[in-house]
């Protein structure tokens, strides 16, 4: 039986302790907000392709007691405002990611970071990890979208699959709906958000809805045609990531191997051990909002095995 959205627990994401602006190459501003213990480790964290980061609380709650956290928005995302579509592309993100990391840096103090993202923000980062030196002292990445050179064929004609069924589901999307709770209710229908966590789908709404100017409507905070930019340049830049030149330790831990859009290790066996692969059974795509626990357990794991000196 499907609860209703209005009788499921609410989720509240607390107030940051602090929150500060990075300001992109372009003019961009990029909100940063910082939670959890500001004397523990440092984790940065986002988010996935047309969500937002403050939607993963159920999972980074978990970690508030024990680490710094660093949560941000990818630009026209969350808490950030809506800019160029032309901008709108994975190598402005990875341009955007170095900035981020610097202004964590400029503003909270120089410490080693680990670098939390999930799905093409994991491909994203996984990405620039073979490009640049030092950004991250270490990777745990969720069901990333990336395929390496010894990548199994089929799990690569999968995923350019699942990349084009995604663009089309995109480009269907409303971009207005009449309230949150209204579109809650139409995530709870979809088989594809049947093993979230109660109250997860409204607190999905509100992170990546706003009101619209014309209320008493709601739009999304990604607009459609840009969320599917950003699937259209997926395939791409998902045979772009040389596991051997990532620059840090990578954890990837991804959801049941028999799911359709979960991520499979290459088939290559140094490749299985560099990327360091491990998978939440029973889970999807959205294993950080379905076990949160299992997923948190698994990632601490190895930051105590790279990270030895970590306050864990």
């Amino acid at each position: 039986m499907v609860i209703k959205e209005a009788e499921q627990p609410r989720w509240l994401v607390p107030e940051a302790l602090a929150v500060v602006e990075a300001t992109m190459e372009d003019g961009t501003g990029i909100s940063i907000r910082r939670h959890g213990n500001p004397d523990g480790t440092r984790i940065v964290l986002s988010h996935a392709n047309g969500l937002a980061s403050d939607a993963y609380y159920p999972f980074w709650s978990l970690l508030e007691d024990r680490f710094d956290l660093m949560v941000y928005d990818f630009r026209n995302h969350g808490w950030n405002s809506t800019g160029s579509l032309d901008a709108h592309s994975i190598p402005t993100f990875v341009s955007d990611n170095e900035r981020v990391a610097e202004t964590i840096e400029a503003n909270f103090g120089a410490k080693p970071r680990v670098g939390v993202f999930h799905s093409l923000s994991g491909q994203t980062a996984a990405f620039e990890a073979t490009q640049i030196q030092g950004a991250y002292s270490a990777l745990v990445l969720f069901d990333p979208f990336f395929c390496p050179p010894g990548c199994d064929p089929q799990h690569k004609d999968r995923l350019e699959r699942t990349m084009d069924g995604m663009v089309e589901t995109a480009r269907r999307r409303r971009t207005t709906y009449e309230s949150t709770t209204a579109y809650a209710d139409r995530m709870s229908r979809s088989p594809a958000f049947e093993r979230l966590r109660p109250g997860v789908t409204n607190l999905i709404a509100e992170a990546t809805l706003r009101r619209a100017a014309e209320e008493p409507a709601f739009e999304l905070r990604c607009p459609p045609e840009y969320e599917a930019k950003i699937y259209e340049q997926g395939r791409t830049y998902a045979s772009s990531v040389e596991i051997g030149a990532l620059s840090c330790p990578v954890k990837v831990i991804g959801s049941d191997p028999v799911e359709p859009h979960s991520f499979l290790p290459t088939v290559a066996m140094d490749e299985i051990i560099a990327l360091n692969y491990d998978f939440i059974p029973e889970t999807t795509h959205f294993l950080q909002l379905e076990e949160p626990e299992e997923c948190v357990a698994a990632m601490i794991d190895f930051i105590a095995k790279v990270l030895p000196n970590a306050q864990l």
